[in-house]
């Protein structure tokens, strides 16, 4: 008997309860959105690579976050949009767990790589005699490569806790995707341990990251003031708010996802910020990025001239 509950072939993903043509309305909206996501994380990657005046420490980090936005993005949208058109939303245990890692995998590194960006410009602003000292290419590799390592290990470590766990029906996962808490609410065993990695995995890997931010940014506010001309301190501002406007989107969703206390209606309304988080923010970080940053709009001209010339 033990055997059957702890071995389980698939799930049923419950997605969005709605009318099926409502469904049918929201695969071709949220299909548009995610042809966005690529196109827009797309082009920010092309231009770091075509542009030699973007290759600098700034916009190296920029492509990492963009990898991560594509990566997530298509970790969670695909499946959700086949489940709008089918009837039968299941997933196989295995895909399961794999999505599940991969989601946790590229969430904690758009964390640490956000905190990276913040240091950056900290360096940038604050020390700008030594900036290219500071942020060599090696330190740059090495702060990226933490990033994917230590953003891969901890979901490695949720999942392997996710792993001993037995599993007994109903096998519904009240979500569009294999999102971590959905499954562990399926578990017929004590999560406690699960929860209390889950906890401490938010406290390392948002409320830690997140105040170093605030202390980086509040050190480069200080610093802008400092700066006697005009047209320095605009563009600092304008690149320092573009980083500032993506680390509140991503960290303020997280915090709500993961920390805030549970509504009255909790599981809907997590849909709906999962949903922002997994489309909607990887969708804006570009645009936010290309229409405040002059740098990436000139890059962007001079690629489409280059382009005319030929």
């Amino acid at each position: 008997m033990m055997r059957n509950q702890t071995w389980v072939t698939e799930f049923i993903l419950l997605g969005f309860q709605l009318s099926p043509r409502m469904q049918v309305l929201l695969f071709g909206l949220f299909s548009l959105f995610y042809a966005i996501t690529l196109l827009g994380n797309g082009v920010i990657l092309g231009l770091i690579w075509l542009d030699s005046r973007l290759h600098t420490p700034m916009y190296f980090f920029l492509s990492h976050l963009a990898i991560v936005d594509i990566s997530y993005a298509s970790n969670n949208v695909p499946k959700m949009l086949e489940n709008f058109l089918n009837k039968k939303k299941t997933i196989s245990f295995v895909p399961c767990i794999i999505q599940t890692f991969l989601y946790m995998a590229f969430a904690h590194t758009e964390c640490l790589i956000l905190v990276t960006m913040s240091y950056d410009r900290y360096v940038a602003i604050c020390h700008p005699l030594h900036y290219s000292v500071i942020m060599s290419w090696r330190v740059c590799m090495v702060l990226v490569t933490t990033s994917w390592a230590c953003g891969s290990l901890l979901a490695l470590v949720h999942v392997v806790l996710i792993l001993r766990l037995p599993f007994c029906g109903p096998h519904e996962v009240n979500h569009f995707f294999c999102e971590i808490l959905s499954v562990l609410r399926l578990a017929c065993a004590d999560t406690g341990l699960n929860q209390l990695v889950i906890f401490a995995a938010c406290v390392f890997i948002l409320v830690g990251p997140l105040c170093l931010v605030l202390v980086s940014y509040t050190r480069i506010l200080f610093a802008v003031l400092r700066i006697q001309s005009g047209e320095g301190r605009r563009k600092a501002f304008s690149t320092c708010s573009s980083h500032l406007c993506v680390v509140g989107l991503f960290f303020g969703c997280a915090i709500v996802m993961y920390m805030a206390p549970k509504s009255s209606h909790p599981e809907e309304q997590q849909k709906v910020l999962f949903l922002f988080y997994s489309l909607f923010n990887p969708m804006l970080n570009p645009l936010i990025y290309s229409l405040r940053n002059a740098e990436v709009k000139g890059a962007l001209r001079r690629v489409k001239w280059t382009q005319r010339a030929v």
